[in-house]
């Protein structure tokens, strides 16, 4: 009697055996723990004087009003810190150039360098804002990534306001875009594998996204110089109306996709690298929130109710559009043990 050969059934997920880092991580700068953690604690602590100190100018609270820029150039070199060693950058060069900048700026006062400073400052802080977060599986963690982000982005923005640099915001706000665009991008090709690691459906949405925004970026400067008077009273009178009713105006760009980007990106990557690439347009949330202070003539309070408002819209959009992502694609997908959580360092590790 011949042997009945097995029947090969379904393969099927394996969450057995737990998942590692799909990255090479560089070794410790600091390979005491103690010191590690005294590191820490400064950098925190730098962290927090910088933020008040900062904030005494959009506050006011009867500090003097020489400690605004010493305690925004503080803070631009924990925000460099916190940047340089997430990505894995070389601390000595990156650290050293950001800390004479700051030293320059407050030395000199010159309108070139105080602008410099205050880009420094946005960029550092909404680029950081989006690498300081973890991978959310669940809509608490993915809140809470959320949360965390816009605190660090806010951090940016008082930095920003205490620099009082003379600049034009159009230009200024353009500027802090491009650079952090850049510098998210070319930190992202690794984290998430290259363009290769999206897939031509993946990045056929990405190339899509970015084509609308650089579209509506576009058409809105258009219409500010070269529209007609009936569509620009149009869109005065709209912006005025929710101001006076609502004393604040939601931002479309932090609405429509950069706090979306950023709700959607946590939770993507939690199962997949790729998640990354969507992160880069949550930069532009965090990058047009660190530059809503610069000018001189803006009201906290008016900025402070758009951020909420921008802030709200924006993570409703952004759980509306998770729930289509993190959903399972088929019943195929549905019969398989459900796939590990993908892992990354800790908050404060390096990720490269």
């Amino acid at each position: 009697m011949s042997r009945r050969a097995p029947t090969r059934g379904r393969r099927r997920l394996d969450s057995s055996v737990l998942p590692d880092y799909d990255l090479p991580i560089r070794q410790p700068r600091i390979a005491s723990e103690s010191m590690a953690r005294l590191v820490m604690s400064v950098v925190s602590g730098g962290w927090i004087l910088g933020v008040l100190g900062s904030g005494t100018a959009v506050v006011a609270v009867g500090a003097p009003a020489w400690i605004e820029r010493p305690a925004a150039a503080l803070l631009m070199v924990v925000l460099a810190v916190g940047l340089i060693h997430r990505g894995g950058g070389r601390m000595r060069i990156w650290l050293s150039m950001v800390a004479l900048l700051g030293l320059l700026a407050l030395m000199l006062e010159t309108g070139l360098l105080l602008a410099s400073a205050a880009a420094a400052t946005a960029v550092l802080a909404s680029v950081w804002a989006v690498l300081v977060t973890r991978p959310a599986s669940s809509i608490v963690g993915a809140l809470r990534e959320y949360v965390i982000a816009l605190l660090v982005a806010l951090s940016g923005t008082l930095g920003v306001a205490a620099w009082n640099a003379p600049v034009n915001y159009q230009r200024f706000n353009l500027i802090v875009l491009t650079v952090s665009l850049g510098l998210a991008i070319s930190l992202v090709w690794n984290l998430g594998a290259g363009l290769h690691g999206l897939g031509r459906q993946n990045l056929a949405v990405l190339v899509g996204v970015a084509a609308v925004l650089l579209l509506l970026l576009a058409y809105s400067s258009f219409v500010r110089t070269n529209g007609s008077q009936v569509l620009v009273e149009l869109f005065s009178d709209m912006v005025t109306w929710s101001r006076q009713t609502f004393g604040g105006v939601p931002r479309p760009v932090e609405v429509l996709l950069g706090f979306p980007a950023l709700i959607v990106g946590v939770s993507l990557r939690s199962k997949r690298r790729e998640g990354w690439w969507v992160l880069v347009f949550a930069v532009i949330g965090t990058a047009v929130l660190t530059t809503s202070l610069v000018t001189p003539g803006a009201i906290p309070t008016y900025i402070g109710l758009s951020t909420l408002y921008s802030s709200i819209l924006g993570l409703g959009v952004g759980l509306v559009l998770r729930h289509q992502v993190m959903k399972q694609r088929s019943a195929r997908a549905a019969r398989a043990i459900e796939e590990v959580v993908r892992v990354e360092p800790p908050r404060f590790s390096a990720l490269k």
